[in-house]
């Protein structure tokens, strides 16, 4: 039987069919016409192909069994059209098709690199990537935008969310937890765009990012102290500078007695305790309605008994409601927020509450942070490309209108390497912190007055 056959009756193959044999294309070509570009003929080959496949038949297939009747079919074709096609360009053919049905096309090779960390499509021919921290142009190409439309509507329809003209945002995520965000025409001029933030297979710990150089013993002891002591923690930096690796790597500390809730736009954590409900955020549907906001599953986390609350990326009026679960028992609760600085994460903070209650006086606010957030980990993305541990600060308390802040480790830039990677110390003033009774009460002030006399 031919591999793309009809499926007949009672048969244990499952082969992808078709709804009816296409006529064969005579061409009449005159000897002009015999500089058939590469590009068309590949082009002619592949609209062949897809005619005569059922892509709800396809997608049923197993990967592997795809691939094989998709290369038959290719050899079957170019071999019938006499085309002047190699069987190394037959088999990409094939391989692009299979990659299209049962993946994401052209980012299927860069989604299994393991040494990439963001993918950027900026249209079908801009293709960049990160790697080590630096930007590298793939030469990973579309076939149109409208490939890339198609793909990046298959991604969005995993979690069940939609993209297109009428509704050109969203943030989604991938299978296996990256992070995707999409902007379609007409917002995105060129065309539409596609950011992946790969999901790290290897899960770091803290002990992991001091040997490859993101802290030093002494902050990483310092680190595991607060998340052992329960004390609320903000992680503060700029985009991809290593704020979710860190928060992953600091909750891998809380106990596994504790119920953890997570709140997240793109389910992204990666918590190894057994008792974490995870809650994900909800765009509007067509009609506008159903939409669920970071701030109503904060607000819902409340009710459900948490130990800890931990909220992926603060970005809004939830800020408010994470102020009230961090004053209100939920110690040990952390978060993450965008900004360049320690000092700047408070502002950030504080505007993000006047966004929730406009008419609450710049003092009340600035009382409920200095009552309820504890340390700043403030984290960078340098310009060697390493992410680093840039500030370890704590909150002090209020002196007049001032949130008052220690800095417990700052990193120090001392030169760079012969491969240009940058060399630095973490120092630190030595004093105890404002938090000596939480220290005292959980019988960590002596491992945390030690680590600062070793640093």
């Amino acid at each position: 039987m031919r591999p793309f056959g009809r499926r007949s009756e009672g048969a244990n193959q499952l082969p992808i069919p078709i709804s009816a044999e296409p006529e064969t294309r005579s061409l009449n070509v005159s000897a002009a016409d015999m500089a058939l570009s590469e590009s068309a003929e590949l082009a002619r080959l592949r609209t062949l192909v897809l005619e005569r496949i059922d892509p709800v038949v396809a997608g049923e297939l197993p990967a592997a069994a795809l691939r094989q009747q998709l290369d038959a079919l290719v050899h079957e074709l170019a071999s019938r059209e006499r085309m002047e096609i190699s069987a190394r360009e037959q088999s990409r053919i094939a391989e692009e098709i299979a990659r299209d049905m049962v993946g994401y096309g052209p980012l299927e090779p860069l989604l299994q690199d393991d040494s990439i960390n963001d993918i950027m499509v900026n249209g079908p021919d801009n293709v960049f990537v990160e790697v080590k921290g630096k930007l590298i142009k793939t030469n990973v190409r579309f076939r149109s935008s409208s490939q890339v439309a198609a793909i990046a509507q298959k991604i969005a329809a995993t979690v069940g969310r939609r993209v297109d003209e009428s509704s050109p945002l969203c943030d989604a995520r991938l299978l296996d937890g990256s992070r995707v965000n999409i902007v379609f025409p007409p917002l995105a001029l060129d065309g539409p765009c596609i950011s992946i933030r790969k999901f790290a297979k290897k899960r770091f710990d803290l002990p992991s990012l001091t040997q490859v150089g993101a802290m030093s013993p002494a902050v990483q002891r310092i680190l595991e102290i607060a998340a052992r002591c329960r004390l609320n923690v903000i992680i503060s930096g700029g985009t991809g500078s290593g704020k979710t690796t860190m928060l992953n790597a600091m909750s891998r500390l809380i106990d596994h007695g504790e119920r953890i809730v997570t709140i997240e736009d793109a389910a992204e954590l990666q918590l190894q305790q057994p008792h974490v409900v995870r809650l994900e955020t909800r765009h509007a549907n067509l009609e506008g309605r159903g939409e669920v906001t970071a701030r109503d599953l904060v607000r819902n986390a409340l009710r459900m008994r948490p130990d800890r609350i931990i909220v992926g990326e603060v970005r809004g009026a939830e800020a408010f409601d994470m102020l009230q679960a961090m004053n209100t028992g939920h110690d040990g609760s952390f978060c993450t927020v965008h900004a360049n600085t320690a000092r700047d994460a408070l502002t950030r903070v504080e505007n993000m509450v006047m966004m929730a209650q406009s008419t609450l006086p710049s003092r009340a606010i600035r009382t409920q942070i200095a009552a309820a957030v504890d340390l700043i980990v403030q984290v960078e993305r340098m310009r060697d490309g390493g992410r680093r541990v840039a500030q370890v600060s704590e909150i002090c308390g209020l002196e007049g209108d001032v949130i008052t802040m220690n800095d417990i480790f700052t990193f120090q830039y001392e030169g760079e390497t012969a491969e240009g990677r940058l060399r630095g110390t973490w120092v630190t003033p030595g004093m105890r912190p404002a938090f000596v009774e939480r220290l005292s009460y959980f019988g960590m002030l002596d491992s945390w007055m030690r680590a600062l006399q070793e640093a």
